[in-house]
């Protein structure tokens, strides 16, 4: 093709009227309510089980040069979730709510929660890593609602957590960086 040809194309190209598209934007406003929150609330537990199951099961199967330190901070890790989840659930059990009865249902209650997909120590760790920030960003918005709904038990919790999931994530990104 021509340096001419280009010229032509192009000219051909700018002279193509252009269609304008006008899009609306929807925009869902969850009204802070103590059902929402409730329900957030044990949709974030969920999320909890699943990293604490998570944690445990790279713990048991990783394999790399830092495996020592890594190994022993995971199990911290898995144990802290499990705590935190149950911290969780003993709140939404004092607001007089149910939680799902058994793991099926817990398990079921987070659709969203990002799985490890190898055996690759950095893959699997980078992965947990998101979650446990999906976690801490999730605990921001859920100490927000707490506020709403006048629940100070539930912002203290939320506040907690939020340290927890972005420590842990601090800190094996700064052992990953290490290497």
């Amino acid at each position: 093709m021509t340096s001419s040809n280009l010229e032509q194309i192009f000219q051909a190209a700018g002279a193509v009227p252009t269609e304008e598209k006008i899009t609306e934007e929807v925009v869902v406003i969850k009204e802070a309510s103590i059902d929402n929150f409730v329900y957030d609330l044990v949709e974030f537990a969920s999320y909890l089980y699943h990293l604490n199951i998570q944690a445990h099961m790279i713990h048991l199967n990783l394999e790399a040069p830092y495996f020592l330190a890594v190994h022993k901070f995971l199990k911290k890790q898995y144990n802290q979730h499990i705590d935190d989840f149950d911290s969780l659930a003993e709140l939404v059990r004092s607001m007089d709510f149910l939680l799902p009865m058994c793991e099926k249902g817990m398990l079921g209650a987070c659709k969203d929660f990002k799985h490890v997909k190898s055996y690759d120590a950095t893959e699997s760790l980078v992965r947990y890593i998101k979650n446990l920030e999906t976690a801490g960003y999730t605990a921001k918005d859920l100490s927000k609602m707490a506020r709403e709904v006048d629940c100070p038990d539930g912002e203290n919790l939320m506040a907690e957590i939020v340290n927890h999931m972005f420590t842990g994530a601090w800190m094996l990104k700064s052992t990953l960086r290490g290497g």
